[in-house]
């Protein structure tokens, strides 16, 4: 039995163009006064009811809620087929909201991209290693999902072949813990994950956030 607040299902879709110096994101600051307020963060939110319409998987109301989302806070259209779902995230128990998440990746469609200035204040298209350096710098604030998505997406020169290498969604159950007074989040192939203890040996998965974060994983 766990007092841990119940999953809400939720999805997010990372919008890429191929750039000069290879793959650009659009990236959203939400509203200060929101939940994640100030953050950088990809289209997305929560799956409404109607979304749960287009299918019985999470997976397929998170892909029509992504759609619907990224119209309303960008003016942009997505069609659902070019979109690859990627990860899947889910917090820790201790965290007081739950937003079991679907991440989907696809081509951005042609348009002007116009934030809603509700939810959202601005926007920018960025190299992911930019924006991570960004936030190194106390540029931006970024939340874990999005830092590690910046990290995997900065492996690959164009959005096709980011896409072309998802064989299934990952899955980044998280757990969190501490060294010394560094939080620390963690996933489950992470030597810590079940016993805590992460100073001891074994493989990594996890996201060290120091000033500097650093992504540690063994395979």
């Amino acid at each position: 039995m766990t007092d841990a607040p119940p999953l809400v299902p939720a999805s997010t879709v990372v919008l890429g163009r191929d750039g000069e110096d290879g793959v650009e994101v659009l990236m959203l600051r939400r509203n200060s006064k929101l939940a994640f307020g100030g953050m950088w963060v990809f289209p997305g939110g929560r799956v409404d009811e109607p979304d749960r319409r287009s299918g019985d998987r999470e997976v397929e109301w998170a892909r029509t809620a992504a759609v619907r989302e990224a119209a309303e806070e960008t003016g942009l259209v997505v069609e659902p087929s070019s979109m690859v779902a990627f990860s899947h995230w889910i917090p820790p128990e201790v965290a007081p909201r739950r937003f079991s998440t679907w991440f989907f990746l696809a081509p951005a469609p042609l348009g002007e991209v116009v934030v809603d200035m509700g939810e959202i204040h601005e926007h920018m298209w960025a190299r992911p290693v930019d924006a991570l350096g960004r936030r190194d710098a106390g540029e931006i604030e970024l939340v874990p999902p999005t830092w590690v998505t910046l990290h995997w997406l900065s492996g690959f020169t164009t959005v096709d072949q980011a896409q072309r290498s998802v064989v299934e969604p990952e899955v980044y159950a998280t757990r969190v813990g501490r060294l010394d007074e560094t939080p620390v989040v963690m996933w489950g192939r992470d030597s810590a994950y079940e016993s805590g203890r992460l100073r001891a040996g074994g493989p990594r998965h996890r996201l060290v956030m120091g000033d500097v974060w650093r992504y540690e994983r063994s395979d």
